[in-house]
């Protein structure tokens, strides 16, 4: 070999070794920012991943506390029917005109002639030894009795009693 060519080899050489000694470091270092990036997706994606499933436990359990609440709500009205139930009881027998659910058949004959006797709460108001409940309603309703003793006509439901307290409350306009 001629020196010349020794001299070219050896330059490249040189060139070869200052360029991977050159390029190297940095090679280095984009592979370890690429790992760190890559390590900090990875902790993105469990962070976030951890977070969804605490947000889909909080929702689960606004749900159950919501339907928890819906079925307190139902309690609370049942319970207020029930006090409005006894409260009404309580009227009529503060009235007298519950006495025959105080008072058994077998003791009819001792309280004989008392207020609770008196005819005025038999199942025959009309004295026609029929059972009202079981008389035809339509066109005989007695005006002289209370309210509370004669036949309802229909139904209402709660929605219709509420639209007529609705309509019924006087609304200022301002």
């Amino acid at each position: 070999m001629t020196t010349g060519a020794i001299i070219a080899i050896v330059v490249v050489a040189l060139i070869v070794i200052a360029l991977l000694a050159f390029m190297l470091p940095r090679m280095r270092a984009k592979a370890q920012v690429q790992k760190r990036e890559r390590e900090l997706q990875t902790r993105r994606d469990r962070a976030a991943e951890e977070q969804r499933a605490e947000a889909t436990a909080r929702e689960r359990q606004a749900s159950e506390a919501e339907q928890r609440a819906r079925i307190a709500q139902k309690e609370a009205e049942a319970e207020r029917a029930q006090a409005s139930l006894h409260e009404e009881r309580a009227g009529l027998h503060e009235r007298g005109m519950a006495d025959h659910e105080l008072i058994d058949d077998s003791e009819r004959e001792r309280f004989e002639g008392t207020s609770a006797m008196n005819g005025r709460h038999d199942r025959d108001g009309d004295g026609d030894g029929v059972d009202d409940r079981d008389e035809p309603t339509a066109g005989t309703i007695d005006d002289e009795r209370p309210a509370s003793d004669r036949p309802a006509r229909f139904e209402r439901d709660e929605v219709e009693v509420q639209e007529e307290r609705r309509r019924d409350t006087p609304t200022t306009r301002y």
